[in-house]
């Protein structure tokens, strides 16, 4: 799917227009874009978060001549998807997750003076 089936999805689900629907897509690419070039998170849940992730400066080796190059740092945009996109995606790991959970242990009781 890509940027025009989204809209054309929207449009159709929501009864908007297309022009409607692409004006609401830019409107929720841009306020996740700003955010996250600020340094914020933006979390949807059930779907995942946004976030910005920093990498360090770091020395490499250029692979043609075998150089030392430095690489400079970098921030660079972060999805972690959610639990309920994982199950989505994959029933079988997230239920193979869920049964692997142990149980909670009970809350110890307070000591009596």
């Amino acid at each position: 799917m890509n940027k025009t089936d989204l809209i054309e999805h929207l449009a159709a689900k929501h009864e908007l227009s297309k022009a409607e629907a692409g004006r609401v897509l830019e409107t929720l690419l841009d306020a996740i874009v700003t955010t996250v070039k600020k340094g914020g998170a933006v979390s949807i849940p059930g779907f995942g978060s946004f976030k910005q992730h920093a990498r360090a400066a770091r020395n490499g080796v250029n692979p043609s001549t075998g150089a030392k190059i430095k690489i400079a740092a970098a921030k660079l945009p972060k999805f972690a998807p959610g639990a309920g996109f994982k199950a989505a995606v994959d029933p079988k790991a997230a239920a193979k997750k869920a049964a692997a959970k142990p149980a909670a242990k009970p809350a110890a009781k307070a000591k009596k003076k």
